[in-house]
C-alpha cells in the first residue's frame, strides 16, 4: 500500500496502465501496416509537411552520426514517400523516442481508433482507481513517451470505455526526456503542485529515479507479466487497488 499522501497522481502508460504487448503487438504493427497509405492520402496536408521535414531534419542527423539511416530521396513525391516510409520503419525498429515519428503514429493511430479498428488496452484495475482517485479529489496526470494525441486517443476508446473524463492532462516528450529531472520538475510546475504533493507511477526504474531526484512521491508497477526485482527504492504495487484504496 502507498502510505504517503499525494493531491496529484501522475501516470505511466506502457506497462503500467496499459500492457507493454498491447503497444508492441497491436499499435506498432498497426502502425506499420499503415503509415505509407496515410502519408499517401495525406501528403499536401500542412500537418503532415511538418511531421515529413522533422523526419527529414532527423534522418540527416542519422546520416551525420554515421547511424546508417535509410537514404533520403525528395526528387518527386514518390521517392519521398518511400524515403518517409522506409525511415519510419527503421526508426520503429530501432525503438526510436523520436518526436517526429511518435507525432506520425499519433495521426495513423486516430484514424484506426475513429475506425473502429484499435480498441485501447487498460488494465481491469485502472477505471476503479481513476474514479476513487477523483472521488478522493487527486488530479490524474498522464506522461508518456506517445505523443499527447496518442494518449487521449488510447484512453478514449478503451475497453472499459471513454476514460478522459477522469484527466486533468497530459505530458509527453515534448516536455522532456522521461529520464530527465528537469521533465518532472517542469510537470511539476505546470500542474501548480509542489513536486511532493504529486506521486509517480511507472514501470521504468530509471524513470522513478528521475521523478524521485526533484521529490516526487514514486511507486514501481510491476505487473503479471514482468519479473518483480528483488530490491527497489521505490515503493513496488502490483495493482493500482493499493494506492490510496
Amino acid at each position: 500500500m502507498i502510505e504517503a499522501d499525494a493531491r496529484a497522481i501522475l501516470l505511466d502508460i506502457e506497462g503500467t496502465t496499459t500492457s507493454v504487448e498491447f503497444v508492441y503487438e497491436v499499435l506498432f504493427p498497426f502502425a506499420r501496416q499503415h503509415i505509407k497509405g496515410f502519408v499517401l492520402r495525406n501528403y499536401h496536408t500542412e500537418e503532415l509537411q511538418a511531421d515529413i521535414a522533422a523526419l527529414k531534419a532527423e534522418q540527416q542527423s542519422d546520416t551525420t552520426a554515421n547511424r546508417e539511416p535509410p537514404a533520403w530521396h525528395d526528387d518527386s513525391k514518390d521517392a519521398e514517400l518511400e524515403s518517409v516510409t522506409q525511415y519510419v520503419y527503421w526508426l520503429m525498429d530501432q525503438d526510436r523516442k523520436s518526436k517526429a515519428l511518435k507525432s506520425l503514429q499519433g495521426k495513423v493511430w486516430e484514424e484506426g481508433y475513429l475506425r473502429g479498428e484499435l480498441l485501447g488496452h487498460v488494465y481491469p484495475d485502472v477505471l476503479p482507481a481513476f474514479a476513487r482517485w477523483v472521488k478522493q479529489q487527486r488530479a490524474i496526470y498522464i506522461f508518456s513517451s506517445g505523443s499527447v494525441l496518442a494518449q487521449k486517443l488510447l484512453f478514449a476508446h478503451t475497453t472499459e470505455g471513454d476514460l478522459t473524463g477522469y484527466i486533468t492532462g497530459y505530458f509527453d516528450t515534448t516536455t522532456g526526456a522521461k529520464t530527465a529531472a528537469d521533465s518532472y520538475e517542469s510537470i511539476a510546475n505546470k500542474i501548480g503542485a509542489p513536486a511532493t504533493d504529486i506521486l509517480f507511477v511507472s514501470d521504468l526504474t530509471a524513470e522513478l529515479d528521475a521523478a524521485q531526484f526533484v521529490n516526487m512521491k514514486t511507486s514501481l508497477c510491476v505487473r503479471s507479466s514482468t519479473p518483480a526485482p528483488t530490491s527497489s527504492s521505490h515503493p513496488i504495487v502490483a495493482t493500482f487497488d493499493v494506492i490510496f484504496p
